[in-house]
């Protein structure tokens, strides 16, 4: 049973992402938390590619973890709120300050996570922008709260279909929006130095195999 679908429909859409993953991805890799991670947990990541928000729901599951997640663009698809989708609207002051505080409430009274793009916007890689004070108040607010410098890389080019890792870095407690800052950076570093050293990862979703590899008639050969 997932810890990130709510009912029914909850399901439907982690299907759904669970598909889109599959069919976008060669394969999605990672490296996984050091240490054991205890919940209210904020992972705050890069936002670099739109499938960023899908690769986090991979991770939370994987770690068992309930989490939400703020969109920008929830009006489109309000279903995301069955998988930890919370209301996160351009341009609506009022509207983001009370999902900022029902998530400090809920990280508090039942124990969710947050994956934040603290970026506040995707944009192209690979600089990270400035993270925004959003972090900083939820860290303040929320008792006990563990932070992760999450790292999320995107590669097209050996491979029919793109390729994703994401790396856990070190957890930490909350000191300054310049040390979250800092800490991100060198994470994604040192991520793209282990994918270019042609490290290997774990697989957290497996994606499509290139056409060679699905549709190989070597199998038929003879031996």
């Amino acid at each position: 049973m997932s810890t990130q679908t709510e009912g029914f429909i909850g399901w439907l859409v982690g299907g759904m992402i669970r598909r889109s993953t599959r069919s976008r991805l060669r394969n999605l890799y990672w490296s996984s938390p050091q240490e054991p991670l205890t919940a209210p947990v904020i992972f705050y990541c890069n936002h670099h590619g739109w499938l960023d928000g899908y690769i986090l729901f991979h991770v939370v599951e994987r770690l068992k973890l309930k989490a939400l997640d703020w969109i920008e663009e929830f009006d489109a698809f309000p279903l995301f709120a069955r998988v930890g989708g919370m209301r996160y609207a351009a341009g609506d002051t009022t509207g983001r300050a009370t999902t900022i505080r029902k998530t400090i409430r809920l990280m508090n009274s039942e124990k969710f996570s947050l994956m934040l793009f603290a970026e506040g916007v995707l944009h192209r890689p690979p600089t990270i922008w400035p993270l925004g004070k959003a972090l900083q108040l939820v860290a303040e607010k929320v008792k006990g709260v563990t932070l992760v410098p999450t790292a999320i890389y995107y590669e097209h080019s050996i491979h029919e279909r793109p390729e994703a890792w994401v790396s856990l870095g070190t957890s930490h407690a909350f000191s300054s929006i310049d040390d979250c800052q800092s800490r991100l950076e060198s994470e994604l570093v040192k991520l793209r130095e282990r994918v270019g050293n042609n490290e290997e990862f774990p697989i957290l979703a497996r994606g499509t195999g290139d056409v060679n590899e699905r549709m190989s008639m070597k199998r038929f050969a003879k031996k």
